[in-house]
Parts: structure tokens; C-alpha cells; sequence
């Protein structure tokens, strides 16, 4: 399970928005569940293009925030020579959820239904 030390650490600072988006760009796509939201494409490329902190708030246990991530996918084709699939990245975004545990910085992702 991935941790977010320095987000939960800039908790209630004004760093913590450009914290949690870089700990989570360095995370890299594979660690979050981003092919659940892809719309465009079927295969996430490792290409988080940026986070942005859409709202946070904080419980006794935990630190919960709500972010939109932008990142890269494409259509997987079957790699024929006559295979019309375009292989460009398209551009996709979901809303992710982020419960960051207070005890030990341990975070969890979860799609948004937003």
C-alpha cells in the first residue's frame, strides 16, 4: 500500500494542495486505479500529464481528499499490418478519492462517481 508521508505531514498548511498532487505524479499511473476510469481508450499509459486537489477534509482517523487526474491511454490494437487502430495517446481524466490514514500516512484510491 502506497504512502503519502508528506502530504499528511502539509496537512492543514497551505502546501498541501501541491504536496498531495506531486506524491501522487510520482506514484506513476500504475499505482492508481486509473484504467477503472478511462473513457476514451482501453490501456493507461504511464503519463500522468497533472493532479489537481478538487476538495479535502479531514476525520479523526483520516484525511480525505478528492482529486482529478489527467493522464494518457490508447486503443490497444492487434498490432497487425493492416490494423486501422490508431495508436495515439488520447487524452483521459477521472476523479480520484484518496483516504490517507493519519497514524501512518497509508493511502487508499477509489474511483469517484462524480
Amino acid at each position: 500500500m502506497p504512502t503519502l508521508n508528506a502530504s499528511l505531514n502539509a496537512w492543514d498548511t497551505a502546501a498541501f494542495a501541491d504536496t498531495l498532487c506531486a506524491e501522487l505524479r510520482a506514484l506513476g499511473a500504475a499505482r492508481l486505479p486509473l484504467q477503472a476510469g478511462m473513457r476514451h481508450g482501453g490501456y493507461v499509459l504511464d503519463d500522468i500529464r497533472g493532479v489537481m486537489l478538487l476538495g479535502a477534509a479531514a476525520t479523526p482517523g483520516a484525511i480525505e481528499a478528492t482529486v482529478g487526474v489527467f493522464f494518457a491511454g490508447i486503443i490497444a490494437g492487434c498490432n497487425c499490418a493492416d490494423d486501422p487502430t490508431p495508436v495515439e495517446a488520447r487524452e483521459e481524466y477521472c476523479e480520484l478519492r484518496v483516504h490517507i490514514l493519519r497514524t501512518n500516512g497509508e493511502a487508499q484510491f477509489t474511483l469517484s462517481d462524480a
